[in-house]
């Protein structure tokens, strides 16, 4: 072992903290170390007592096997399946709720629900932990799946007109559960690395991909309308109940809980500065004799305050930190200060938050509801379900583009998501007129809706990967869930500009009624 040679302690010096309290201050001499094992050592200059603390860092756990990636993606699926469960069975909603817009109102319920709760989410997003919103929203979006599935179209225990309304109201209950649980989950992916922004969005995609499938290989194995309706529902409830259990496991993963504890470490670390001018602090100089106290660096950032300390350290100074934080009761963050936080965080992603608005503002004025009214005499009811499955597929295909390193600067991103407007006219062209449209072949809305799904899955992804890097650790869950109000505000006016769009075709409902149906009472569904 190492000789530390003589020591001699000096007289004990006393000194008077802030508070009125009595501290004794020791100091010792000490002479030259005389192993050479200890000489080889950087060792500080003589007379000079420090304290120090080993350092463990923990090591980052790694998705060693995509497990966490996989969990994210269906994630995805689960916060979007339910209402494209509602939505794909285009046929079958126009077979029993004949003549109407039933699709469009769908749409819009959706849209302006979606757009309360997103809000509600944001003002909720520091008083409800994560999970309980993220579980809340999959209780919500289950109930109605089930219910609607099992007392209205397999039991059909109502009415046209009692379906038609609690289908609405189903739709809307859907749509604030999976609203809530959307705007969590990009909050809680901006905590995460990107690549599991991105595998979310791509699992939105997904979810319209695998219904859309579902819906075809239903309608196509099973000619029983009702019969087909019912399965393809109870595949659906199947999914989103899986996506759930598979939630509640992957969040208390090693890799999840180390991400999130280093961000909510870090918004701890900025509300704690608010609170350290209650202790002081000790700073004892071994060679002058000389005891100093101050208060805890209010103001001053962890990373300024560690540096402060390790030169205290260096230059014959120990620190003590020896009065406990006070125990504050946890209030609510006032309005003020939450309308501050999000206005701080929209100035840095304020270009990214106008790009995804106006990429779904062109999306919804187009699909569903447009893109379900288009008809044509040799395909019959099948070319709306191609077309919506066309879109759902190149949308998947987009978000995988997303994944795509290239770090788009905010305005030209904007700039390319402002130019998709060109699909509005293409799209009046293919209803419109009703009796003999413009772009009257088949083949015009599918190759639209492929390059309006690549480019809405691209544009309406990368926004929303990208902004939660541009700020800190501690605000990027804040910053997703702004970046959700966005989005909603681009589907709510993107889904009432396409009801203006449906007095165009609105007049085609009588040639609707005209074609044969594939049962002839709603009964025999």
């Amino acid at each position: 072992m190492c000789s530390t040679g003589l020591e001699r302690r000096r007289q004990a010096t006393p000194s008077q903290t802030p508070e009125g309290n009595v501290v004794m201050s020791f100091s010792f001499e000490s002479y030259q170390l005389e192993d050479e094992e200890c000489q080889a050592k950087e060792v500080p200059d003589k007379g000079i007592l420090t304290f120090t603390e080993p350092a463990f860092e923990e090591p980052v756990p790694d998705d060693r096997y995509h497990g966490i990636y996989f969990a994210m993606l269906l994630a995805g699926v689960g916060f979007l399946l339910p209402y494209n469960s509602f939505i794909t069975d285009v046929d079958y909603l126009h077979h029993k709720f004949e003549g109407t817009s039933i699709v469009f109102d769908m749409s819009l319920t959706y849209i302006l629900v979606a757009l309360v709760a997103v809000v509600l989410n944001n003002a909720l997003v520091e008083m409800l932990s994560l999970h309980t919103r993220i579980t809340a929203g999959y209780l919500f979006a289950l109930g109605p799946l089930v219910f609607v599935g099992v007392c209205d179209i397999w039991l059909e225990q109502f009415t046209t007109r009692q379906s038609y309304i609690i289908t609405l109201l189903a739709v809307g209950i859907v749509a604030f559960g999976c609203t809530v649980q959307q705007s969590s989950f990009y909050g809680y992916m901006g905590m995460l690395p990107k690549r599991y922004t991105q595998g979310v969005m791509t699992g939105e995609s997904t979810a319209g991909v695998i219904i859309s499938l579902s819906r075809i290989f239903t309608k196509l194995l099973i000619k029983n309308e009702r019969k087909n309706t019912i399965i393809f529902f109870l595949i659906s409830i199947g999914l989103e109940l899986m996506c759930f259990l598979l939630h509640l496991m992957v969040r208390r993963t090693r890799f999840v809980r180390h991400y999130t504890g280093l961000a909510r470490q870090g918004l701890s670390e900025v509300k704690g500065q608010a609170d350290s001018g209650t202790r002081y602090r000790v700073h004892h100089d071994a060679i002058t004799e000389e005891v100093r106290f101050d208060n805890g660096a209010l103001g001053v950032s962890p990373t300024e305050a560690v540096g402060t300390e390790a030169e205290l350290a260096g230059g014959g100074t120990y620190v003590r930190f020896d009065v406990p934080n006070p125990k504050i009761k946890k209030n609510w963050p006032s309005i003020k200060e939450m309308i501050l936080h999000r206005y701080i965080v929209s100035r840095v992603i304020w270009t990214y938050m106008l790009s995804i608005a106006v990429t779904y503002f062109i999306t919804l004025c187009l699909f569903p509801g447009l893109e379900s009214e288009i008809r044509n005499d040799m395909l019959g009811d099948w070319l709306p379900i191609l077309v919506m499955a066309i879109f759902n597929m190149s949308d998947f295909v987009g978000k995988i583009l997303a994944a795509l390193p290239y770090d788009w600067k905010g305005g030209r991103l904007l700039l390319f998501s402002c130019v998709r407007v060109v699909f509005i006219p293409l799209f009046i062209m293919c209803v419109h007129p009703a009796e003999r449209p413009a772009l009257g072949h088949p083949a015009w809305p599918c190759v639209f809706s492929l390059l309006m799904g690549v480019t809405n899955g691209y544009f309406g992804s990368v926004p929303m990967i990208l902004a939660a890097g541009k700020v800190p650790p501690e605000q990027r869950e804040l910053a997703g869930n702004t970046m959700t109000v966005s989005y909603m505000a681009g589907l709510m006016m993107g889904s009432a500009v396409a009801y203006f769009a449906y007095s165009f075709t609105a007049q085609g409902s009588s040639h609707r009624a005209a074609w044969p149906l594939n049962a002839t009472t709603t009964s025999g569904y």
